[in-house]
Formats: structure tokens, C-alpha cells, sequence
């Protein structure tokens, strides 16, 4: 058996008669939709058109929500449906970042991740889904698509039938008769400008927060303060006239400080560690970087706990960990890290000097291995295509080794280091410096292969981050540095290792939040 959805926009009348029942059925939230309609008009005045499309899940093939769950509260059944167990759930949202179709949310009540499972209580006993049912004009249309005799079947052969984004290679299996580009890609039809249900605020903690900066800037808001009414434009192109309400940004600034404070954690110990088998390191800077580390690594749990939607389940990502998920294994590399840190101290405090020879490779390994897994958790998230770039893990790594060169120039201030090792110090802290910008400019600047990265990085360099990127992160964080580097002035190498960890914080935070401003539906 493999089920799937058609949706016949010859018949679709925008009744939202699919959404309520929906919500009836399963006692979604206000404010959250696993069902709903989009409006689109196209044309100008006075020959326009609207167009109605129901978006959902698609309960793809290669769903990359199942891959992505670190904690299997999404599966694929044998059926083909993708469903949920929110008993699992840890609230993580990485799975609303991997779904290029914005399928899932979060409810409001429970914290945990939701979307259409395709009514498996009533397939189960042998009974359509809700929305089916309940469609005054059979514009939805369920079923198994492996049965010829079914009726999704039968369309499926004789129809011209489109799917979404079929280039994420997810494989969908929902399909639509008569899908017009301008409603099924979601940044054909203009998402800057209002409409119904744009500006309305809902989700969890910060979820909201992007939502709720969309209503204080409303061009519509602030006309409305001018005068009665808004002079509408000509429609010159498509634009979205019905829409359910931005979810926003879901992973805020806590996923922007866990990669930060784990980069500092791995480079304050591979760095003097690794160094110490090409030159004399006492061993009072190493054991600094092992505590700087280690205080790092907790602070990075404790951010990745806070972010969660259900903490009180955080265990589950180590009792019941999805294997194909980064992460799981993030969680119990860094969890080894904390381990070997912890145990690594112990022998360097107590003196067991052959220990540490056995234990320094292994740290090495797992800081390195800390500082480059997100490189492997972001690709996953197909819903984003700025976190797919080739060089994302040089740019973990190298983001480690910048984090460990600005904490012991920092430490300048009150570790006996001798002058050699400053040298040394403060010459690879520029050599990584210039190298950063060179690959910033290489990445930025080479042609992306999709449209929603190409957009992205227009919003980082001329958009609505770009004081943060040439301010915050390339003038603070690279430039500055570098020129106090250059003076010579101890003075001058500690403030410029602090402005390096500003830098990297501005980094860390635009590359997170940016490609969540592009629109998934």
C-alpha cells in the first residue's frame, strides 16, 4: 500500500471547509493549521484570477522530517503515511526546518511538533480522511496509489498532475490537477506585503517574535494611521491575498549560541593540546583551555535543553535516539567530549602524565568532531538551502580555531605565557582571519544553484542583516582584529580577541536566522 493525496484545483472553491474539519477532527489550536487554503491572485485589474490550493503535509517518500528527528517521533508507516508519536516529541523544531513544504508546526499547548498524519485513525478502519469527506466538490481526493482500481490511481495515470519542489527529492505524494506555479512556489506571489492572517501572531516562546515584528512594521498599519482607507495597486504580478500566519523564526538565538559556545569549547582544547606536539606548551595553558572548555561544553547543554520545546524530555535523545539523526549523534559526541574533558583534568591535575598521552588523540578527535557535526545536522534541513553549502564544515572548523585564538589572547590578561608562544599566538590568529574572509567572500559570492539561497544571501549582504554582516561580523569581528593585531600592542591582542567572539557571534547568528526569513508554503 502507498497512500497519497490528490488536490483538483478545477474544483477547489476555497471554502476552508477541509481546515475546520481538520481542526474538528484532530483539535488543532487556533492559530495553527495541519489543513489549510492559500489564496493567490494573478493578473491585472480588471483581467486577475484567484487560485486555491490546500497545503499539508505530502508525506513524502524520502521524507527528510523522519531522517532529521533525532528521537523517531516521526516515522513512516508501512503504508506509506507519515505520522507522529508527540509522546516522543522533544519540541526540537529540527524537523519544521527540514520540510521544504512548511507541513509542521508547533502547537502551542503541548510544545511538541504537529502536522497532517493523513487521519490514521480512520484509514485504519477502513474510513477516508476527514478533509476528504467533508469537501463539498471532491477536490481532495485519498487513497492507494499502488491499487490501479483506486480513483487517486486512475488520475494519476490519465492527468497531468504537479507536485512541489520536486527538486528537494523528497518524492511527495501530494498531488495537484491544474497547480499553478504561483501557488505552489512559494516566492512566485509577493510574501512582503499584507494579508489576511500575515500579521497574526501565534507559536511558542520567540517562535513568535518575527510575526510580531510584521505587525509593528506593517506598511499596512502604518497607513491605516493616515487615513481611513489603502489605495490598492494594480495587481502587476501575483500576490497572496489568503494565507495562514508566518510561523517565524523557530530556532532563535539559543541554536545561534550553542554553535558559538561549542566552538569555543573545541577550540580552547584542541588548540594548545594539538600545539603541544610541535612546541613547548606549559602545562598551566593547557589545563586553562581544558577548564574554558569544559565550562563552554556545559553551557552548550544547557543552551540545547533551554531551546527545546519539551526540556523535561531531553533524555530521550540519548534512551531513544534515531541513529540516522546528527542530532543523536551530536548528542553523544559531545556527551564523550565532556567525558574525556572531564577525565583529562583529573590526570593533569593529579600528575599521570602517561595517561594524558593516551587521552590527548581521543580529546583532539572529539573536540574536532564537536566543532564540525553541525556541518552534518544543518544539510538535512532541505527546507533551508543557504545550510547546504559545501563548505559549511571549514567553516565549523575554522570558526573553532578563531573561538580558541580569541579566548587565549584574551587570557593574555592574566596567564604567564611566554613570548614565543604570543608570536606564534598572535600569527595564526591573523593567517585565520584573512583565511575567513577569503572563504566568506568565495561563499558568498559564487554562484548559488537554487533561488531561495540566491535570496538569502542578498539579505545578508544588502537585505534586512546586512548591518550585522558588514558591521557586526566583517568590520568587528575580522577587520578590527586584524588591524589591532598588526599594532603589536598586548593591550590591543586582548580587545581584539574579544571583538573575534563578537564576530563570531554575529556569524553564527545571521547564517541561523536568515534562511528562515524565506517562506516554505
Amino acid at each position: 500500500m502507498n497512500f497519497g493525496f490528490i488536490i483538483d484545483n478545477r474544483k477547489c472553491i476555497g471554502c476552508h471547509a477541509c481546515t475546520v474539519a481538520c481542526k474538528s477532527e484532530h483539535q488543532v489550536p487556533v492559530g495553527v493549521n495541519r489543513t489549510w487554503v492559500k489564496y493567490i491572485e494573478k493578473g491585472e485589474f480588471p483581467d486577475t484570477r484567484r487560485l486555491f490550493s490546500v497545503m499539508r503535509c505530502n508525506h513524502c517518500a524520502d521524507a527528510p522530517c523522519v531522517e532529521i528527528c533525532p528521537v523517531t517521533a516521526l516515522y513512516t508507516r508501512d503504508d506509506g503515511i507519515v505520522d507522529f508519536d508527540n509522546r516522543r516529541c522533544i519540541g526540537c523544531k529540527a524537523c519544521t526546518q527540514a520540510c521544504p513544504y512548511d507541513a509542521l508546526f508547533m502547537e502551542p499547548e503541548s510544545h511538541t511538533a504537529s502536522k497532517c498524519n493523513y487521519c490514521t485513525h480512520r484509514v485504519d478502519i477502513g474510513l477516508e480522511p476527514a478533509c476528504v469527506v467533508v469537501c463539498p466538490e471532491h477536490a481532495i481526493i485519498s487513497g492507494d496509489m499502488d491499487n490501479p482500481n483506486t480513483e487517486i490511481s486512475k488520475l494519476l495515470a490519465r492527468e497531468n498532475v504537479a507536485v512541489r519542489k520536486e527538486e528537494k527529492g523528497t518524492n511527495p505524494k501530494l498531488f495537484y490537477i491544474d497547480g499553478d506555479k504561483v501557488s505552489l512556489n512559494p516566492t512566485a506571489a509577493n510574501t512582503e506585503t499584507d494579508y489576511m492572517w500575515s500579521s497574526q501572531a501565534t507559536g511558542v516562546g520567540h517562535f513568535a517574535k518575527f510575526a510580531e515584528t510584521r505587525i509593528a512594521n506593517s506598511p499596512l498599519k502604518k497607513e491605516t494611521k493616515k487615513q481611513n482607507f489603502v489605495q490598492i495597486e494594480p495587481l502587476k504580478k501575483a500576490r497572496r491575498v489568503y494565507d495562514a500566519p508566518n510561523k517565524g523564526t523557530l530556532w532563535g538565538w539559543e541554536v545561534s549560541a550553542y554553535v558559538l559556545t561549542k566552538a569555543i569549547s573545541a577550540g580552547a582544547f584542541f588548540l594548545p593540546i594539538l600545539g603541544g606536539f610541535f612546541m613547548e606548551i606549559s602545562p598551566s595553558v593547557k589545563q586553562f583551555g581544558a577548564i574554558v572548555s569544559l565550562i563552554f561544553l556545559a553551557i552548550t547543554g544547557v543552551l540545547l535543553i533551554l531551546d527545546l520545546g519539551r526540556p523535561d524530555r531531553f533524555l530521550n535523545v540519548l534512551f531513544r535516539p534515531q541513529w540516522r539523526s546528527w542530532l543523536s549523534r551530536g548528542s553523544y559526541i559531545i556527551t564523550a567530549y565532556g567525558g574525556i574533558l572531564t577525565v583529562w583534568l583529573i590526570a593533569s591535575f593529579a600528575g599521570f602524565e602517561k595517561i594524558l598521552k593516551f587521552i590527548e588523540p581521543l580529546g583532539i578527535i572529539l573536540a574536532l568532531l564537536t566543532a564540525v557535526y553541525t556541518a552534518f545536522l544543518f544539510p538535512p534541513a532541505k527546507g533551508r538551502d543557504f545550510w547546504q553549502p559545501p563548505m559549511l564544515g571549514l567553516h565549523m572548523i575554522l570558526h573553532s580555531i578563531m573561538a580558541g585564538f580569541a579566548v587565549f589572547l584574551i587570557a593574555l590578561t592574566f596567564l604567564n605565557i611566554n613570548l614565543g608562544f604570543i608570536m606564534v599566538l598572535v600569527f595564526l590568529t591573523i593567517a585565520a582571519l584573512i583565511f575567513h574572509l577569503i572563504t566568506l567572500a568565495i561563499e558568498l559570492t559564487t554562484t548559488h544553484t537554487t533561488e531561495d539561497a540566491h535570496k538569502t544571501v542578498k539579505m545578508i549582504t544588502n537585505g534586512e542583516f546586512s548591518r550585522k554582516f558588514w558591521l557586526g561580523m566583517i568590520f568587528a569581528g575580522n577587520t578590527l582584529p586584524l588591524i589591532l593585531l598588526l599594532t603589536g600592542i598586548p593591550f590591543a591582542f586582548i580587545a581584539a580577541g574579544i571583538l573575534i567572539l563578537i564576530g563570531l557571534w554575529f556569524a553564527e547568528d545571521i547564517w541561523v536566522q536568515a534562511p528562515q526569513r524565506i517562506p516554505l508554503s
